[in-house]
């Protein structure tokens, strides 16, 4: 759907209610504006982060790695830093 608009004195624009109720765009909210051939593209920030989860998901998928795999290593390196940090500062009798 195309529809043209005025910018507003201070480079404003009013999106449709209904675009924004679609795309659950409120008051405060962040869009991301991309050049691209085509013209600009606006996009809602959640939009955004789901595409680059999902591109990440991708990326680990060909390397073979599972979320599981991911979740383990994380917490093995969590555990890995705790225990630097904090063992090293028990005394030994």
């Amino acid at each position: 759907m195309r529809r043209t608009y005025t910018i507003q004195e201070n480079g404003q624009v009013t999106l449709p209610a209904e675009w924004r109720e679609k795309y659950n765009i409120k008051k405060g909210d962040v869009v991301t504006f991309e050049e691209t051939d085509e013209g600009l593209l606006v996009t809602p920030r959640r939009l955004i982060a789901m595409s680059l989860l999902d591109e990440i998901g991708e990326a680990l998928e060909a390397k073979g790695i599972t979320l599981d795999d991911l979740l383990d290593e994380g917490q093995a390196i969590r555990q890995e830093m705790y225990d630097k940090k904090y063992k090293a500062k028990v005394s030994k009798p």
